[in-house]
């Protein structure tokens, strides 16, 4: 997976920021607060069947899909895999490389042709030190996300274990 190094043209950054207003994490933000996350975003291409990073990975960033599909892998611990989730447009992965220094959790392979945007850890420091007021409506929407995964999980294994009779 090699990342767009192309300094973003301003449709490009437009583009980048009307992308941008489709993803649940940014719902806090402006439009001025998105033209300047605009700016800390990369844009990258993936082929169907590509790896976006693999479970046990050192993880660094956060992707949002743009368009495509990606599918969620998950190790089985009778071995093999399982895919979990399938993320579309405006759903993110990997918010929490951003937050800890853990390997990643899962698998991410495109199931088709995608476009990303990424976030890497250290320009989502940036952002902190430099637009703090960005940066905490942001961990509020990490914290919101992880938080509804965290719930819709819980829920899955109580449904998964049966009443406790």
């Amino acid at each position: 997976m090699e990342e767009n190094k192309k300094k973003p043209s301003p449709k490009m950054s437009t583009a980048i920021v009307d992308s941008l207003c489709n993803i649940p994490l940014f719902d806090r933000l402006n439009g001025q607060e998105l033209s300047v996350l605009g700016k800390y975003i990369n844009i990258i291409e993936v082929n169907p069947g590509e790896y976006v990073f693999r479970e046990g990975d050192r993880g660094d960033y956060i992707c949002f899909v743009e368009e495509g599909a990606l599918d969620v892998m998950k190790r089985a611990s009778a071995g093999g895999s399982a895919i979990i989730a399938t993320l579309t447009k405006g759903r993110s992965v990997g918010e929490m490389s951003v937050i800890d220094n853990f390997p990643r959790s899962a698998t991410i392979r495109a199931r088709t042709k995608a476009t990303l945007l990424t976030l890497t850890r250290s320009r989502f420091d940036l952002i902190l030190e430099q637009e703090p007021t960005i940066g905490v409506k942001i961990l509020k929407g990490i914290a919101r996300l992880l938080s509804q995964n965290l719930r819709r999980t819980s829920s899955q294994l109580a449904d998964y274990m049966g009443p406790l009779t």
